[in-house]
């Protein structure tokens, strides 16, 4: 079992998208939006039967959702979205896997009963450079 699987069905993966581009150092700051919509379509692709929301802020907002992936771009910041977000999760479905390296929001989403992972457990291979 991968650690993002470890919360009872239905899974909810929320990914702190700023957090999880700014991982790979692969020139994302060039294009902020087409790197949100790169990790989009990847985790598009993830067959973990879990309801995935992607939330995106700053020049990333306005990434459309896809079929397996839903994406909410935050107003204002991104981190109180994702509390939000997984403060919702976690009462309706019991629990939710929050993706970030960042400490005080792992903290935070904590707090509700949300687990957190790296941005690791949803990169591929090919994403490390």
């Amino acid at each position: 079992m991968n650690e993002v699987n470890a919360v009872s069905e239905p899974n909810v993966l929320i990914v702190d998208g700023a957090n999880v581009v700014g991982s790979v150092p692969d020139g994302w700051w060039r294009d902020r939006r087409g790197a949100a919509e790169r990790l989009r379509d990847r985790l598009a692709e993830r067959d973990e039967g879990e309801e995935i929301v992607l939330v995106v802020e700053g020049a990333a907002r306005g990434v459309e959702s896809v079929p397996g992936v839903r994406v909410e771009s935050a107003s204002g910041s991104g981190d109180d979205l994702i509390v939000e977000l997984a403060a919702a999760a976690c009462a309706e479905h019991g629990g939710c896997v929050v993706v970030t390296a960042d400490r005080e929001l792992r903290e935070r989403v904590r707090a509700h009963g949300a687990r957190c992972v790296g941005p690791r457990a949803v990169s591929g291979p090919g994403d490390r450079r």
